[in-house]
């Protein structure tokens, strides 16, 4: 079987999330959170990721077809932070006071010009991974939401140079053929499997 894979060819402006650290722009700011997930502050969005990082809150989405295929995505290469490796639907961080929820359908829909069809909440998962290529950190507090996707999605270029749905056997196929993921993929997915096997079915082999 052979997997598609669609290059990004949208045309969406950059947002305030995604604008360049060193910019011009008004910074970017983070929730940080203890390990409870209790806010106790705010840290700008760069600095809470140089090492060793500050533990801050975010989230993760993965959506599915209705054949039950995972939508990736492969980040694109001009961004800073874990630039051309495979990851999930989406990923990406509140505002301060955004429920992480609305935070997660905001940003699905900037960044895949597609909002999610359903979107439910699959857990939550702290982890420590720093990316080797960067330098920088990812120490998070992530909430996980599993959803479906119904529109055709169009992504941002900006964000993402490829999108595929894939199957479980098509997903190892590119785990170990494709380079690398992002170094949270393993654990949010493995957070989110109980929840997608509800959404998808057990026919769907997640």
């Amino acid at each position: 079987m052979v997997m598609p894979i669609t290059p990004a060819n949208g045309g969406s402006a950059k947002t305030a999330e995604t604008a360049a650290p060193s910019g011009s722009a008004e910074p970017i700011m983070l929730e940080l959170v203890d390990e409870d997930g209790t806010t106790i502050g705010t840290a700008e969005k760069l600095s809470a990721h140089l090492a060793p990082g500050k533990l801050h809150r975010a989230f993760s989405v993965f959506l599915f077809d209705d054949e039950g295929r995972l939508l990736l995505q492969r980040r694109a290469l001009s961004k800073y932070h874990s630039p051309g490796v495979w990851s999930n639907t989406c990923c990406g961080h509140p505002y301060p006071g955004e429920p992480p929820f609305a935070a997660a359908a905001r940003r699905t829909g900037e960044e895949l010009g597609a909002a999610p069809a359903l979107l439910r909440e699959a857990g939550t998962v702290r982890y420590n991974h720093p990316d080797p290529a960067s330098g920088l950190v990812e120490q998070e507090y992530n909430h996980v939401f599993a959803g479906l996707v119904g529109a055709t999605p169009n992504p941002d270029p900006e964000e993402i140079s490829e999108i595929a749905f894939v199957t479980p056997d098509e997903l190892e196929k590119l785990l170990r053929d494709a380079g690398p993921f992002s170094a949270w993929f393993m654990n949010v997915l493995d957070t989110a499997r109980p929840t997608v096997r509800e959404l998808t079915g057990t026919a769907a082999g997640w």
